[in-house]
């Protein structure tokens, strides 16, 4: 949901418009005069965004995009069985303390 709120009423509740978006995950846009100056959001959404203006972030995720299409991938319970040892060979073995 986006809100629209003076920047004088921002001002003086400020802390509760800070509440409101960080728990509620709502965006504000604060104007002055009715005209947008800002807009507040949650910091893990704006650390995620600045994350995507980085070209090399951009880049990973149209290589993974096209591998995608191209059929690279797997079921994600067979990656996991993978990851979690469970498509190992032969018994796992322990290091012993001297």
């Amino acid at each position: 949901m986006v809100e629209r709120l003076p920047l004088t009423k921002a001002r003086n509740s400020l802390g509760a418009v800070v509440k409101r978006v960080h728990l509620d995950k709502q965006y504000v846009i604060l104007e002055k005069d009715g005209i947008p100056l800002a807009g507040v959001m949650d910091i893990d959404e704006f650390e995620d965004y600045l994350e995507l203006q980085n070209p090399k972030v951009r880049a990973h995720i149209a290589k993974s995009r096209a591998e995608y299409r191209a059929g690279k991938s797997r079921p994600a319970r067979d990656f996991l069985t993978a990851l979690l040892g469970g498509g190992k060979k032969g018994k796992a073995t322990r290091r012993r303390s001297a």
